[in-house]
């Protein structure tokens, strides 16, 4: 059975950084594909990073240079660095996996499983 579990959520001040985890199980994903949405409330859930098994990755225009998508394959977890944080990255950030591969993609609908979500919230 494939999990995803979220973790590393917290509110915090604008301009501070957080490091958020997703320990994944019932499958590796080193071939496949993994994401980082978020989603606030009224709003549509919105693609953050992608990192796919060939090493690409690709991240949203409203995060470059401020997150890093990086997975330790040997612990089977994958993490968003997030640094120089702003309130309107206050979302809830959910962690998502396709076993299939594809190359690295904000297209929610492309990933089969999705973790519960950890919040984020920054305040000014």
């Amino acid at each position: 059975q494939v999990q995803l579990v979220e973790s590393g959520g917290v509110s915090l001040q604008a301009g501070g950084s957080l490091r958020l985890s997703c320990a994944a199980s019932g499958s590796t994903f080193n071939e496949g594909c993994m994401g980082w949405f978020r989603q606030t409330p009224g709003k549509e859930r919105e693609g953050v990073a992608s990192l796919d098994g060939g090493g690409t990755i690709l991240y949203a225009d409203s995060v470059k240079g401020r997150f890093t998508i990086s997975k330790d394959n040997a612990k089977n977890i994958l993490y968003l660095q997030m640094t120089n944080l702003t309130p309107e990255d206050t979302a809830l950030y959910y962690c998502a996996a396709s076993s299939v591969w594809f190359r690295a993609t904000l297209e929610s609908r492309l990933y089969k499983y999705w973790g519960q979500g950890t919040q984020v919230t920054v305040s000014s």
